[in-house]
């Protein structure tokens, strides 16, 4: 009864608008940020059935005025695109009535996604207080936060707001802070105004974010035994949505489907990649870019010592079972890899590490180089390009120049006997670092039982594979942590074969 209640209460809405005058959609407020140029930003809202809508733009540059009609209740005006900049009104009028948005800036809009390490508030994160004290320095980043509700069937307007377009420091103690922060440090570069929308809900597998389309690519349409039912968050918080321009998006998620699906993550991540790009271009009208920027969060760390290859497994399925991003499945995307970032203390529990500032900036790096193009902005960790197994020895070559820590038991390789494959039952032994070079880590081999032989390698394969910055291998700046790989005999990976 209530969920009926609720559909008839937006039904008149749309059809009468507030107050049986004019009112935009849900997701328009004061002191929000549309996209700026070269996309053009669409607006939408409620009216009288009929009703001719003037849309005026006011601010530092001149729009011409645009006209739509109210069809089923909605209106929609795409503008002309706008340069980076503001302040603006957004003025709408029909009849006797108007609705207005102040304070209006045009930038680039991003969408911050995923589940809990996603929504960790600001305000439960090292050094908070000084984040929350330097905020008000960036009034040009804008903030607004979807609230969480869940849908059987896809919503056309958000069921609820939970923080409205703000600027900081309001509401920035509530809001996530990997998507903050990214904000941050993407405009210190950009130096134009940047919109975040937060959508998260803590402890979500992929499959409610994801529409019945993308999920019958991996044959997921049934429900099974999930505790929350498929697509029931995109159709509440992302569906509503798709009309809006956007240059892109952040995600951090899978810790949920370290225990559901797990094996079909490699195709359902990158299929509800894929099909929210398809969503947002033809929600926009083709303004949304049909190849959107999408980087994520490769997963942190959770239970030390855990022999479980749940989160490993995810991790490797978060690429499509490549290692790395961009690749030929996921193009276009970028990756900030944490799982040298582990937090045993945290008090929101190991599963939620509290240093987001390094998860954000290595986001940034990412964006940067695939989003904006920026030359020279190195964002990927060391990657192996060849594996060679030498007498006694295994030479794994990099495709950059490497910093290198000793270690005794990140690196293990695979023992089987004959020329048997790598398998559930087979026995991974730790193989120590012996030497370095400026690209290359050189392993002994010489661990395996007399009667077996290597017959794979495999890095940082472990739910806490290291202490705080502490794993064995990073970019030669060491900024950038080599992300775990894992590849068998006359197997190819990635980059790499063995």
């Amino acid at each position: 009864m209530a969920t009926s209640l609720r559909a008839l209460f937006i039904l008149l809405l749309s059809l009468y608008g507030s107050e049986g005058g004019l009112r935009f959609a849900s997701y328009y407020g004061d002191h929000m940020v549309l996209q700026k140029a070269p996309e053009s930003a669409v607006l939408w809202g409620y009216g009288p059935e009929g009703a001719h809508v003037t849309l005026t733009l006011s601010g530092p540059s001149q729009q011409r005025t645009s006209l739509a009609d109210v069809t089923n209740g909605i209106w929609r005006v795409t503008l002309d695109p706008v340069a980076a900049g503001g302040p603006y009104n957004v003025t709408a009028a029909a009849q006797d009535s108007t609705a207005a948005l102040t304070d209006v800036l045009f930038g680039d809009v991003w969408l911050c996604g995923g589940q809990s390490n996603m929504w960790l508030q600001t305000s439960k994160i090292f050094n908070a207080s000084d984040e929350l004290r330097i905020a008000e320095k960036y009034p040009h980043i804008r903030i607004f936060m979807v609230g969480l509700n869940q849908s059987k069937t896809e919503e056309t307007d958000l069921i609820q707001v939970e923080l409205p377009w703000s600027v900081p420091p309001t509401n920035v103690a509530d809001f996530s802070a990997v998507c903050w922060l990214f904000g941050r440090y993407l405009q210190k570069t950009l130096q134009y105004p940047i919109g975040l929308v937060e959508s998260c809900w803590g402890g979500t597998p992929v499959e409610v974010w994801s529409s019945p389309r993308a999920l019958q690519q991996c044959d997921l349409q049934q429900v099974g035994s999930s505790p929350e039912k498929n697509s029931v968050l995109w159709n509440a918080m992302i569906h509503p949505l798709l009309n809006m321009t956007v240059k892109g998006a952040i995600w951090y998620q899978g810790e949920a489907n370290t225990v559901y699906h797990q094996e079909k993550y490699s195709c359902s991540f990158p299929a509800m990649i894929d099909d929210w790009r398809l969503a947002f271009h033809h929600g926009s009208g083709g303004q949304t870019s049909l190849h959107f920027p999408f980087g994520f969060v490769q997963l942190s760390t959770y239970r030390i010592g855990s022999k479980s290859n749940g989160f490993p497994n995810i991790r490797w399925h978060q690429t499509a079972d490549y290692g790395f991003v961009p690749n030929s499945r996921m193009q276009n995307t970028f990756m900030a890899v944490a799982l040298d970032l582990p937090d045993e203390t945290s008090p929101y529990g190991t599963i939620h590490p509290r240093d987001k500032q390094d998860v954000a900036y290595r986001l940034t790096l990412g964006a940067r180089a695939v989003a904006y193009g920026e030359v020279g902005v190195s964002f990927q960790g060391p990657f192996p390009t060849q594996i060679t197994l030498l007498s006694k020895m295994i030479n794994v070559t990099y495709d950059q120049k490497v910093r290198v820590t000793p270690s005794k038991d990140v690196f293990e390789i695979c023992c089987t006997e004959g020329h048997a494959p790598c398998g559930p039952e087979s026995a991974w032994v730790s193989s120590p670092i012996m030497q370095q070079g400026p690209t290359t880590v050189l392993l002994t081999s010489d661990v395996c039982p007399p009667a077996e032989e290597v017959s794979g390698l495999r890095y940082a394969w472990r739910d806490w594979p290291c202490d705080f910055k502490a794993c064995p291998v990073y970019s030669a700046s060491g900024v950038l942590p080599a992300p775990p790989f894992i590849a068998k005999r006359s197997q190819s990976v990635g980059k790499q074969e063995v």
